[in-house]
């Protein structure tokens, strides 16, 4: 019951992400920058009090920098594809990362997915590309946006998989603070070479990032990031797929976006993937949730 709660709490939090990012007049890398960096700081309290926390990064910096690093570029591509096309568009491309987890899993991890989970895998990608079904347009403007979201997927698969192997051996704070202020400095040396002003925003587009650092950021991937350590990369990918529900339903009150039956349908296809594949990994790990904690 508690990781279903946490479950549920992580994809609600993680779903208010594109919606805050359509409601910032900034650009994307000022965004991405912001939430990394606001996140990492309100971080850095706990992390850095740690006694022997020099002793725990030791061995681990280059793995800890690379997976930051594909956690920047994922936000870069895919807060960047929310500029040109719908919310509904770029998280449906952007939620194929099962697929490329599940493979670099099997070939990296040694993580070969159940029949179970291949089923979550199906089911839930499935009805990602149904919820965007009706938002797809051919346009060149649209087009880019879609190839912006299918870059982001590659780099959460990348940043799920190296997690995975950290998680292993780290506790949650002493993973995620490194991770989060390496994506944080990459995304704000790529924005100065690429001469992105970070100032001089409105009040309510600074309240947006803070609020981007904390819901969807500490509280929203920072679920995700614990649930690495109990369930395997390619499970976690899908209850990440959870967003596309919570997005398209907060794109709908706060944006205006359409809501169809169409989608309704495919949020259906996305939470029995999330069941099948939680029920495939539980039995195939002997609940090892009980057997570890962080």
């Amino acid at each position: 019951m508690k990781m279903v709660i946490a479950v549920v709490i992580g994809i609600v939090a993680i779903s208010t992400a594109s919606i805050f990012i359509k409601l910032c007049d900034a650009a994307p890398l000022a965004i991405a920058a912001y939430r990394l960096g606001l996140a990492s700081l309100l971080l850095s309290p706990v992390a850095l009090s740690r006694k022997g926390y020099g002793k725990i990064l030791r061995g681990r910096w280059k793995l800890l920098f690379l997976t930051g690093l594909f956690l920047g570029f994922h936000f870069i591509f895919w807060i960047t594809s929310l500029k040109y096309t719908s919310v509904a568009s770029s998280v449906v491309i952007v939620s194929t990362h099962p697929i490329f987890v599940a493979l670099g899993s099997s070939l990296l991890l040694k993580e070969r997915a159940g029949i179970l989970t291949i089923a979550g895998i199906l089911l839930s990608t499935a009805g990602a590309v149904i919820i965007g079904l009706s938002d797809f347009t051919l346009s060149t403007h649209a087009a880019m946006g879609d190839l912006l979201a299918l870059a982001g997927a590659i780099m959460a698969s990348a940043y799920l998989i190296v997690g995975r192997k950290l998680r292993q051996q780290m506790d949650l704070i002493s993973y995620i603070f490194p991770v989060y202020s390496a994506g944080g400095l990459v995304v704000l040396l790529i924005g100065i070479i690429a001469g992105v002003s970070f100032f001089g925003y409105s009040s309510r587009t600074y309240v947006l990032f803070l609020m981007l650092a904390i819901v969807p950021q500490l509280i929203g991937h920072s679920t995700f990031n614990w649930a690495l350590k109990f369930f395997s990369a390619s499970t976690v990918a899908i209850l990440i797929l959870g967003e596309p529900i919570g997005s398209t339903l907060l794109a709908y009150w706060v944006l205006g976006e359409t809501l169809s039956p169409l989608k309704a349908a495919g949020g259906i296809c996305i939470l029995a993937g999330i069941y099948a594949a939680m029920r495939g990994d539980i039995a195939g790990t002997g609940m090892i949730i009980s057997r570890k904690r962080g």
